[in-house]
């Protein structure tokens, strides 16, 4: 099972959802640094659950600890590990599908993959998983923080609430401002709302997070396999729940003329812009300095409070009975995981741009 990401600022992730902890070990993360723990802390209590009405009512507090690689609250060069430890488990919500397969779960994946399954939240494929990455994705939002960057997520749509403003439209520093965590506060309410909704009729609903880097320069990515917005779609779809991503004008690009499409270069001072950016800030797989901007599909929560038919481990036809806490939609909580995931893949590409090329007085 590959659970590391990165090919300089390497992270690898540990724990089960209802183990005794869950946590990230994160190499490559330049020395003298100087290491914020209460902005880690910030990104993850933006994840936890229990935040309102309409995400799930766990209790976790979700406190990060450091367990190396820092000495007077500078990075050191070293592995640093991020511990956060679970709290408020309820493994005894989970017994009545020890075999059994929950619809739209990876229950029968992992089974037939392993052999063998913690049936427990889902194990290792539970969304609190990504606790670990959010740490370790404010790490590197640490760094990027450095070089000028930006990075900003916000939920753009809630089934068929659709915000018809692009994100130069809103105030991007309004995210925060409702659970929803969308910055249009009319829109917000109305998800808010056909959420809480969803979640009485012991149902669920998906959306879309739209995502936005600003302040990268241009010349990262890599111009084959490995292209900026290749893994940028690789590190969002690895994210519970996800089902679809697009950058720049995405699939509805698909439908233009190329006079329509194409960004035309101009100078400005010294810089190279284009006069649209279609292209999503990102040509040839390589940034082109202008805003990074891409959508991300979530499906709908699969547990639900309402019986479904499945099958057990032995192939007979059982009902699952939704239990436990869960989110009617993950989308809210999921903001800061899209944050991260960001962070770690701009943070990669950060160092490997430093040894594309040799650089002269």
């Amino acid at each position: 099972m590959s659970s590391t990401y990165g090919k300089i600022f390497k992270i690898s992730t540990f724990g089960e959802s209802h183990g005794a902890a869950i946590g990230a070990v994160v190499e490559g993360c330049p020395a003298g640094l100087d290491f914020d723990l209460e902005a880690i802390q910030y990104q993850l209590d933006r994840r936890k659950p229990g935040q309102s009405r309409i995400t799930t009512q766990r209790k976790e507090g979700d406190v990060a600890e450091v367990l190396s690689g820092v000495f007077e609250n500078k990075t050191t060069g070293t592995p640093i590990g991020l511990l956060i430890r679970n709290e408020d488990q309820r493994s005894k919500d989970y017994s009545h599908i020890a075999d059994k397969f929950r619809p739209s779960h990876a229950d029968f994946t992992y089974t037939t993959k392993y052999g063998v399954r913690d049936y427990r939240g889902g194990g290792r494929s539970s969304a609190r998983e990504t606790a670990a990455r959010v740490a370790a994705g404010a790490l590197a939002m640490q760094v990027l923080k450095t070089q000028g960057i930006e990075i900003y997520s916000y939920v753009s749509q809630v089934g068929n609430l659709k915000l018809d403003k692009t994100y130069k439209e809103v105030d991007l520093n309004r995210i925060d401002e409702n659970a929803v965590r969308c910055p249009d506060p009319e829109m917000a309410q109305r998800m808010f709302d056909y959420i809480d909704e969803v979640r009485k009729a012991g149902d669920s609903v998906g959306g879309v997070i739209t995502g936005v880097i600003k302040g990268v320069p241009a010349g990262w990515g890599e111009p084959v396999f490995d292209k900026l917005h290749a893994e940028l779609g690789k590190a969002m779809l690895s994210i519970n729940a996800v089902k679809g991503f697009e950058y720049g004008t995405g699939f509805e690009g698909a439908s233009w003329l190329g006079s329509q499409h194409n960004d035309i270069f101009f100078k400005e001072g010294d810089k190279v812009r284009t006069q649209t950016n279609y292209s999503g800030g990102i040509q040839g797989g390589i940034s082109n300095g202008e805003d990074i901007y891409f959508r991300v599909a979530f499906k709908p929560t699969a547990t639900i409070m309402r019986d479904q038919t499945s099958i057990n481990e032995a192939g007979e036809e059982v009902v699952v009975s939704g239990k436990g806490r869960h989110d009617p939609c993950v989308l809210p909580r999921a903001v800061p995981i899209v944050d991260a995931m960001s962070a770690l893949v701009l943070v990669d590409f950060m160092l490997r741009a430093r040894t594309s090329k040799l650089l002269f007085p």
